[in-house]
């Protein structure tokens, strides 16, 4: 799947045509390192693809594997269209004007103004609400459809609660959530990891009242790697309780835990 220059430059010479409807080939070389960089992203889909893992094996032209890399970015483009559209009728923002902007307003800016055959690398959106994964090596379409996929599993996670509970433990945990950049997930997770790691099961959602001076009491006796087992059993037992023990949101949720038992034990260490 690695091919020298001097086989993608017709490649991109085709695409300078259609670019310019035909008229002319002659493009500045900004636009030039831009269709080379369309080529590239749609051959590195192809390799990635678990849809053509035989191409892996094959000797492939550099024109074919092209071709079949825009194909799958154009089958993940209504992949992902298919669940945000999925999504929306039940969204819930919960007052964060962040998360609003940026999947409310700014993911329909993005299918409207992606370019698939001259610039599928361009993410566009700057994608403001942050996720709980790291999704910085990716761009174009796979960027958002892992952002998509990362907002579907905390609207998931978020759901399995009244909208008052998880407001009312926002409101709690930063008076100014509303215009907040943090993942509201993360912070009602906290809240009930921390609630579920004195032993006690979520049977109602009545006040959202942390007791502080018991969980104190827990981890200021331990260190961060007991503290982090403890979360992480905790989390299990929600996922299985909760949510039918979705593995995927299991492992989506473990990207924090680590950061928050270090949370955990600084707020118990300070009072």
């Amino acid at each position: 799947m690695n091919y020298e220059v001097d086989e993608l430059v017709p490649i991109v010479g085709k695409l300078a045509e259609k670019y310019t409807g035909y008229e002319s080939s002659s493009i500045t070389y900004e636009k030039a390192e831009q269709l080379m960089g369309a080529v590239l992203y749609c051959i590195h889909e192809l390799k990635d693809s678990s849809c053509h893992t035989l191409a892996l094996y094959e000797e492939i032209p550099a024109q074919r594997a092209y071709e079949m890399g825009l194909q799958y970015v154009e089958e993940k483009v209504e992949k992902a269209l298919q669940l945000y559209n999925k999504l929306v009728p039940e969204f819930c923002h919960y007052e964060n004007q962040c998360l609003y902007d940026t999947f409310v307003k700014g993911i329909p800016e993005f299918f409207q103004w992606y370019d698939i055959r001259f610039e599928p690398q361009n993410t566009i959106l700057n994608l403001d609400y942050p996720v709980l994964k790291d999704i910085s090596a990716y761009t174009g379409i796979d960027k958002i459809y892992e952002f998509i996929r990362c907002i579907y599993l905390e609207q998931e996670f978020l759901k399995a609660f009244p909208v008052d509970y998880v407001v009312e433990i926002l409101s709690k945990s930063n008076r100014y959530w509303k215009e907040s950049m943090d993942n509201i997930s993360e912070t009602v997770l906290t809240y009930v990891i921390g609630h579920m790691s004195e032993g006690k099961l979520l049977t109602k959602f009545g006040a959202a009242d942390a007791h502080y001076s018991c969980m104190q009491e827990v981890f200021i006796q331990e260190d961060v790697e007991h503290i982090k087992k403890r979360l992480e059993y905790a989390l299990e037992v929600l996922i299985k309780n909760y949510y039918e023990g979705n593995e995927e949101l299991l492992h989506y949720f473990l990207n924090v835990v680590n950061d928050m038992s270090v949370r955990f034990k600084n707020a118990a260490d300070n009072e």
